[in-house]
């Protein structure tokens, strides 16, 4: 339960995308928000109301927790290439404390809620399962309490265990692949019958290759055909899964927004129709732009693939901004654990390149929050609003410093703890 029973927010930005309210209480009770009014001009809780445990942050502005609907816990963003390999090859026991550490820099960057893509060994599935499910058992400690547990009480990750790929086509490093002759339906049929079967959150599918940094614009064919993905998104609907579908190019994303998949993840080069398309069937979209902004800042300057990353970022843009102009629900999705994506900073870069490309600042955070809880079967953590749990972070000075003030969040745990230690 919470220290306090309301807020005195300087700014609030809900995750609806509507206009940012200035000067508000947020009234809470039981940790659900009750009350969201104008605060009485002048207010100031510490002084004119200090028995009704009100929390002063006048100074901060306040949103909801942000979601990163694309990450890859079990890879680092280092550009070691011998460190990426080597988690590449780890075993459980080695990688499940990089795990930790990335979801702990999530926590610290204001981030509530992951949907992660797939590993070949499925190890981020078994890390959640086995280590944080059982840190939620063994809690029984007050909310004030800072330890580990706490933290990942408020925090929701969704696995996809490993992803599906074509055998001989890209993937490897985050899935597998159905057997010789056997279709991709007909592999997640076989699968869900083996001993210790256990069903992800969401379905990963890879319909295509990665983007060319030699060959700009160049697309790869798909990796299933359109019937193979529409049986593979029924089965998986059928037992209440979404599928994630990664695509670039334009038959490749066709193909998986023709199926009915929930989410295109990239993108790239996939063009005006299927833009049109994804709006109309409501087929969410995660850019994960901000891996070539990463590329070039690791590759060589002066290097052909330095140059045809940004060439790859500005078409990504560009996409970004007829995507907004057409109504399609874009939600942000970072790829942290890609070379120089690091998890939890790379959601301020992602936010940055959405206001690039025309997102106004209610919009990209809506993009930040509700859109990714919603794609993530959560809608009641994406906004900030009477009946919905208090789950909030808050940044130092007005909305006009977001996303560079991300760098600082002061989240809902760290709240508790500091209030806590100053009665």
């Amino acid at each position: 339960m919470t220290s306090f029973s309301y807020i005195h927010a300087g700014w609030l930005i809900d995750g609806s995308a509507d206009s940012i309210q200035r000067n508000v209480i947020i009234h809470i009770n039981n940790d659900i928000i009750h009350a969201i009014a104008p605060a009485i001009p002048a207010c100031d809780i510490k002084t004119t109301r200090p028995d009704a445990g009100g929390l002063d942050l006048s100074a901060y502005t306040l949103l909801p927790a942000l979601v990163d609907c694309h990450v890859h816990l079990f890879m680092s963003g280092t550009p070691d290439i011998a460190a990426r390999k080597h988690q590449l090859e780890a075993d459980y026991d080695e990688l499940e404390h990089v795990i930790a550490a990335h979801i702990d820099q999530h926590i610290a960057s204001g981030v509530g809620a992951v949907r992660d893509g797939g590993d070949h060994r499925g190890l981020s599935q078994r890390y959640w399962r086995e280590t944080a499910n059982a840190t939620f058992e063994r809690k029984n400690q007050p909310f004030s309490d800072t330890s580990r547990a706490t933290a990942l009480s408020g925090f929701f990750c969704k696995t996809a265990g490993k992803a599906w790929h074509h055998a001989g086509r890209y993937g490897k490093l985050i899935g597998r692949t159905p057997d010789i002759q056997e279709t991709l339906a007909d592999a997640m049929l076989r699968e869900k019958r083996l001993p210790g079967y256990v069903k992800p959150d969401h379905v990963k599918i890879v319909n295509s290759g990665v983007n060319s940094l030699l060959c700009f614009g160049k697309e790869t064919p798909p990796q299933f055909s359109a019937d193979d993905m529409s049986r593979a998104v029924h089965i998986a609907t059928r037992d209440g899964l979404k599928t994630m579908v990664h695509a670039n190019g334009g038959t490749p994303v066709h193909i998986a927004v023709e199926a009915g998949c929930h989410s295109i993840e990239h993108g790239f080069f996939m063009g005006e129709d299927n833009l049109a398309r994804m709006r109309d069937r409501q087929t969410v979209w995660i850019p994960t732009a901000f891996t070539m902004r990463a590329y070039a800042a690791t590759l060589p300057a002066s290097s052909r693939e330095a140059a045809t990353a940004l060439r790859n970022l500005e078409h990504q843009q560009e996409q970004i901004r007829k995507a907004r102009d057409m109504g399609v629900r874009v939600g942000l999705g970072t790829d942290a654990g890609s070379m120089g994506v690091h998890h939890g900073a790379a959601v301020k870069e992602e936010f940055r390149i959405l206001i690039e490309a025309g997102y106004s600042l209610p919009e990209a955070v809506q993009c930040a929050t509700r859109n990714g809880a919603e794609l993530l079967n959560i809608p009641e953590r994406g906004l900030l609003q009477p009946g919905n749990p208090a789950a909030w972070i808050a940044v130092k000075g007005s909305p006009a410093l977001l996303p560079n003030s991300l760098e600082d969040v002061l989240k809902w745990n760290m709240i508790q703890h500091e209030n806590r230690g100053n009665e």
